[in-house]
């Protein structure tokens, strides 16, 4: 060991010893030719040795790239003095040379990037620059790889295709690379991926003599090399991460349009959330000075309204509901981004003022956070005493960022919980001892969440309870619990009708494993929750039974006692959680299930208000756009989660009366929709990823030769609280043919395991439950069929195959996710099936046949003549011999009634057979009526809990005149 490093090394600990010479040998090996540590100044060497300590990343690099080392040093500006951007691209112009193909291109700019990062992380670790600084040399370095990729590769794809022209003006058209998040903003992290929005000017072709290339197919194909060259990991490691969900439609969305298209969407479908995202949107790469206007001027006028934006408060306060939640949820005391008092609420009180107040001043009207801050404190739009907290915390947290981020050069915002990693970030972040950085960092999140608490504070929330001497009295008696007496008094006092039987639930909750390990602050929170929680219960009706339904779900956050803070400190959220509980057994149990959703009880204005199903769907494309794509077990839990919450909306709407049965219905139907259309977004990613697309299909356009046909209920648009999901998977590509990725399969394979992810998406339990429960045994040939069927083949199997009872199922199908091509295929397949001609005495044998098989299949199951007669749904005069009248009739009249070939719900296909006159239209409309009213018997049923069981005996009139048009129907 060289003894300048030896003597250097003894200063560190035993553990970083080890590993500062091993990187140190590897550095002489590698010096060779180019020089020894003897010719390094020692003042140098001390830096290179600090900042080794703080990076492996810039230790590995250095290693690697011993050269740089002696450039560096006999040009010690490159590392003292900041670089701008031009001066970086004609750095990257240099280390290139000429560069003729995309390999080189790749290899270059990894090569590049890793020089300017280890740079970055130096000047960062000796705090060569402030921050303003650094963040913007870190976006510069970014820009320019993008650049110079754009560049090239629109060369290259122009030798090959042409030239792409302008229908209208007949110019040569260039695609604009848009930068949004901290990218648009000139804030980039040291390590973070670039959220990206392609577009071009205007449609037309390329001006190949031979074989000209659509504009669109151009650029698509330009975008997707953009993407592979930064994003793609080789053995130089990759450029940049690339995240492109933001654009137009998301996921399913072009992967580049025309600025005509955008400005149709931003114009016509832009949702409240994309103002808030399009904020920091800058054009970063592409394009002239005019066109790179033009597109700005697209979006300026969608994210601000030309007014003080008041409107804007309440989705504000829904996104800043959303924002805690998640913090609830991921615990985020250690992410100093998503964590309470973290980085990403600095952002949104910034960028909420932007949007509220943007539209009048124009200053407010940039993408970068620091200089909004600046003019925010100017114009006192918020506390000047405010702005300066926000502005140290969130340059601190973002200094901490960095120092956590340069260590390994890896996208975290995580504090570090090994304590050789808690030291390195320390010397970064300029201090000797990991417990300053901790206490600084609690004390600037603590500002910023107070902060957070108070911005856009809603003045008709509930303020905090006082302790009432109903507290007090409950609070006591929980210290001397074992004294009966007292408390047998005290809730016979407050109105408890069952007060040994509270007594004893108390008992066995006091007893249980769960309290006995609470900590001592767990159990002080409890102590405050549970005098609120008892004087809650006794203001209601039946509070020993209520009581009791709560309890179940106290046992179970008895652990998460962040789940106790939320009730405590708001006492509306407990009211409505005691209010749903008294109503409802389901919703106390679906609580207990799910307690991550105790959240949706704070607003009460937002709990029972539904979103619009365009609005269902955007908010669930909003939550899974804040985590990244490979984490397929944070998309399944967010799904969940989502899932859950809204079926909390749904019950507690329709306990309050504010939804009536159909659209309870209608509700859960688009609750399904929207979850299994972004989880076969989610499937299709994965398997495009891993095999490409079939062949013949283009790339970057959504799922594509694929769909899910929706039966029963979910075909119906019927669906319960407990409804599975009855499906079919239908395909529409060559089975012969391939795809085009990395690891190529047949198209049919591609489809199946496409299929399978979906089912394993939807029905695998999580810590967060599972889905959806999925049942497949419709599709062709049922469970020994395939479970992804092409077109052709199901509609063979329809035409030729199916029974008279795959027929009446089919009546109930729709599509509803996929690609619409294959959905029109299916509608056609489903209108001729359908809409055959058919010999009625025969389809009436067929279908009577199969209701006596139903019949006696629930008399087996039952095993009671009694039970099987009065049971709501397979008794007679129950919903099922309504659902076989009405499949009945669309069979017989559709070749003759198109109206019946529309619907796919039994109310809409009764109106249809009344209006049409295919039978009684008077028998028709009581159908209609008894149909709605056995259902909402059911629904009662499902909320109701196993305590309530209802049969067809609580509706005699409604039974006989179903078993009289039942007899008129099928014996005339």
């Amino acid at each position: 060991m060289h003894p300048a490093i030896q003597s250097r090394l003894s200063t560190y600990p035993d553990w970083l010893q080890t590993r500062l010479g091993n990187y140190f040998e590897k550095l002489c090996a590698g010096l060779g030719d180019v020089g020894s540590l003897d010719q390094v100044n020692p003042s140098f060497l001390d830096e290179l040795m600090r900042v080794w300590a703080c990076s492996d990343y810039v230790a590995e690099s250095l290693s690697r790239f011993p050269q740089w080392l002696t450039e560096w040093q006999a040009q010690p500006a490159f590392l003292q003095d900041p670089v701008q951007e031009d001066a970086l691209y004609q750095r990257l112009c240099e280390l290139a040379g000429e560069v003729n193909d995309e390999a080189a291109l790749m290899r270059s700019l990894r090569i590049f990037r890793r020089r300017e990062q280890v740079r970055l992380i130096w000047r960062h670790t000796l705090a060569l620059g402030d921050y303003p600084t650094l963040v913007g040399e870190i976006s510069a370095l970014a820009e320019v790889c993008i650049r110079f990729a754009l560049e090239h590769l629109h060369r290259l794809l122009c030798d090959k295709y042409g030239t792409p022209i302008g229908r209208r003006s007949n110019l040569v058209q260039s695609m604009l690379v848009m930068g949004l998040g901290k990218l648009g903003a000139h804030e980039l992290n040291l390590s973070s991926d670039v959220d990206l929005i392609f577009a071009y000017p205007e449609s037309g072709e390329t001006n190949h003599p031979e074989r000209p290339l659509d504009n669109q197919q151009f650029f698509t194909r330009l975008g997707q090399r953009l993407i592979h060259v930064l994003d793609s990991v080789t053995a130089d490691g990759f450029v940049y991460r690339v995240d492109m969900r933001l654009r137009p439609y998301g996921g399913s969305g072009a992967l580049v349009l025309n600025f005509a298209s955008f400005e149709d969407y931003y114009q016509n479908q832009g949702r409240e959330w994309e103002r808030y995202a399009m904020i920091k949107a800058r054009v970063v790469a592409g394009g002239d000075e005019a066109s790179r206007a033009q597109l700005m001027k697209i979006i300026r006028p969608f994210v601000y309204r030309r007014y003080v934006d008041f409107s804007s408060f309440q989705s504000l306060r829904d996104m800043k509901r959303l924002i805690l939640s998640e913090v609830h949820r991921k615990g985020g005391d250690q992410n100093i981004k998503l964590g309470a008092g973290g980085i990403r609420e600095v952002e949104f009180i910034v960028q909420a003022c932007q949007l509220i107040y943007g539209g009048r001043d124009g200053s407010l009207q940039q993408p970068g956070l620091m200089p909004v801050m600046a003019r925010i404190k100017a114009v006192g739009m918020l506390p000047a005493e405010w702005m300066e907290q926000l502005e140290a915390a969130y340059i601190f947290l973002r200094r901490l960022e960095h120092a956590i981020q340069g260590l390994a050069d890896k996208q975290t915002q995580m504090l570090p919980s090994d304590a050789r990693e808690c030291q390195r970030v320390a010397w970064g972040m300029g201090v000797e001892r990991w417990d300053e950085v901790v206490q600084a960092c609690g004390e600037q999140r603590q500002r910023v969440a107070a902060i957070f608490h108070e911005f856009l504070h809603d003045s008709q929330e509930a303020g905090e309870a006082g302790d009432s001497e109903a507290l007090l009295r409950w609070r006591s008696l929980w210290v001397r619990f074992d004294e009966r007496e007292p408390w047998l008094a005290a809730l016979q006092a407050a109105g408890f009708e069952a007060p040994e039987a509270s007594w004893q639930q108390l008992q066995v909750l006091r007893e249980c494993r769960a309290y006995g390990a609470m900590s001592a602050e767990a159990r002080e929170r409890f102590e405050r929750f549970l005098p609120l929680l008892m004087e809650t219960v006794a203001a209601g009706g039946q509070p020993s039974c209520t009581l009791e339904r709560v309890l179940s779900l106290v046992k179970v956050i008895l652990g998460r006692t962040v789940y106790l803070v939320l009730l405590y400190e708001n006492p509306q959220a407990l009211a409505q959680l005691c209010h749903l509980c008294a109503e409802s057994p389901w919703i106390a149990e679906h609580l207990a299930k799910s307690p991550v959703i105790l959240d949706e009880l704070v607003d009460v204005a937002h709990l029972y208000h539904l979103p619009q199903r365009d609005e269902l769907a955007d908010e669930l494309r909003q939550r899974l756009l804040r985590i990244p794509e490979e984490d397929l077990e944070a998309q399944m839990d967010a799904l969940r989660t989502f899932k859950q919450s809204h079926m909390l909306r749904v019950a507690a709407s329709e306990l309050g009366g504010q939804l009536p049965l159909m659209k309870v219905s209608d509700y859960l139907t688009w609750l399904a929709e929207a979850c299994l259309q972004e989880a076969l977004q989610i499937c299709w990613h994965q398997m495009v990823a891993k095999h490409g697309v079939p062949e013949g299909l283009e790339e970057g356009m959504g799922v594509r030769g694929f769909a899910v046909i929706a039966y029963g209920k979910l075909g119906g648009i019927e669906l319960s609280y407990s409804s599975d999901l009855d499906m079919v998977f239908l395909h529409d590509t060559d089975d012969y043919g391939s795809t085009n990725g990395p690891r190529p399969i047949n198209n049919q394979q591609f489809y199946t395991r496409l299929g399978q992810k979906l089912l394993h998406m939807l029905s695998t339990r999580t810590t967060q439950g599972l889905l959806y429960e999925t049942d497949m045994r419709l599709r062709p040939s049922g469970n020994s069929g395939m479970l992804v069927s092409s077109v052709s083949a199901f509609e063979r199997y329809q035409d030729k195959d199916a029974w008279t009872w795959e027929h009446q199922a089919l009546v109930r199908s729709r599509f509803i996710a996929g690609d619409p091509v294959v959905a029109e295929e299916f509608e056609r397949v489903r209108s001729a099936i359908i809409g055959r001609q058919r010999d009625a005495a025969a389809l009436r044998s067929e279908v009577l046949e199969m209701r006596q098989k139903m019949r006696q299949a629930a008399l087996n199951k039952l095993g009671s003549e009694q039970a099987a007669r009065d049971h709501i749904k397979q008794g007679e005069g129950g919903l099922i011999d309504i659902e076989f009248i009405t499949q009945y009739g669309t069979l017989l009249y559709a070749h003759q009634e198109p109206a019946l070939l529309r619907w796919s719900d039994n109310i809409r296909l009764l109106e249809a057979l009344q209006q049409a006159q295919c039978f009684d239209p008077d028998a028709m409309a009581f159908l209609q009526d008894a149909y709605r009213e056995l259902r909402t018997a059911l629904h009662r049923k499902s909320l109701a809990g196993e305590g309530y069981q209802p049969d067809l005996s609580e509706f005699p009139e409604t039974r006989a005149r179903v078993m009289a048009i039942w007899r008129s129907v099928f014996e005339a």
